[in-house]
């Protein structure tokens, strides 16, 4: 079993240091790998992202996350990323990584993703620029997730992994008010998902939702913002599967290989 900790929504601001480093420090004897949903900062300073890579630098497991739309708030969020990347973290938007567990090739795709509505509720590529524009940025989002994760299975992983922001699915949105459905994700990120094959997509954003959903095609949803966890993080168990069904992946060591992908590009 790969154990996979995530959480999103953590919001940290300068004020915020230390408080979430006393939970990361039992990380490397609980989890294999740790996932950042995305609104990682208040307001998408580079000062928030340092407070946010003292957190989670050094923690003796691999750290991968994507960006919210917190954390473009201040057009600051290359510089976000750039501070998470010098404590090791691997930022993703429309690409994917391949770490190295204990002999399992494990792949993380991931995109901050972006809204739209759900199936029968969703907003169309019809009307004025800007209603194309919005519908057309979540949907580049979803084909770089799609080609990632096709991505990550020529590479052989054994474990694949969605992560976003944005929720794919309404199930995880469940206490939300339906009138903001449309603003917190979009069904083209399920559809990615269920094209390219998953086992398990991760988002945050939706902190009045639930915890557990799925796709239409049973991959699972978890919706790890912090608000809905009440915790620290969680702690999700995946099964290693071969391609004929048995076994655990390849691959020695514990750590981050770089290898060449389609569009999106694998990390």
């Amino acid at each position: 079993m790969i154990r996979v900790a995530a959480v999103g929504d953590i919001h940290l601001g300068p004020d915020g240091a230390g408080t979430l480093r006393p939970a990361f420090d039992t990380l490397s004897e609980r989890a294999d790998l740790l996932l950042l949903a995305g609104d990682l900062t208040r307001h998408g300073t580079v000062e928030e992202a340092e407070v946010v890579a003292g957190e989670v630098a050094g923690l003796g497991v691999p750290v991968v996350a994507v960006l919210g739309n917190h954390d473009y708030q201040s057009d600051q969020e290359a510089g976000v990323a750039a501070a998470l990347d010098r404590v090791g973290v691997t930022v993703l938007e429309k690409e994917g990584t391949v770490l190295h567990i204990g002999g399992v090739r494990v792949g993380v795709a991931g995109t901050k993703g972006f809204g739209g509505g759900f199936a029968g509720r969703s907003g169309g590529e019809f009307g004025e620029p800007e209603m194309k524009e919005f519908i057309r940025y979540t949907r580049r989002c979803a084909d770089g997730l799609r080609d990632a994760l096709e991505a990550l299975a020529e590479a052989g992983c054994a474990v694949r992994i969605a992560l976003t922001h944005y929720s794919p699915v309404p199930d995880t949105l469940a206490g939300e008010p339906l009138e903001i459905y449309p603003f917190l994700g979009s069904y083209l990120l399920a559809e990615a998902v269920d094209a390219a094959g998953a086992d398990l997509a991760v988002h945050g954003h939706a902190h009045m939702g639930a915890e557990h959903g799925m796709t239409s095609e049973g991959v699972r949803v978890r919706n790890v913002a912090q608000p809905v966890l009440g915790q620290a993080f969680a702690v999700y168990h995946l099964p290693v599967r071969t391609s004929d069904g048995a076994g655990p992946g390849t691959g020695t060591g514990t750590g981050t290989e770089a290898v060449a992908g389609r569009a999106a590009g694998v990390r």
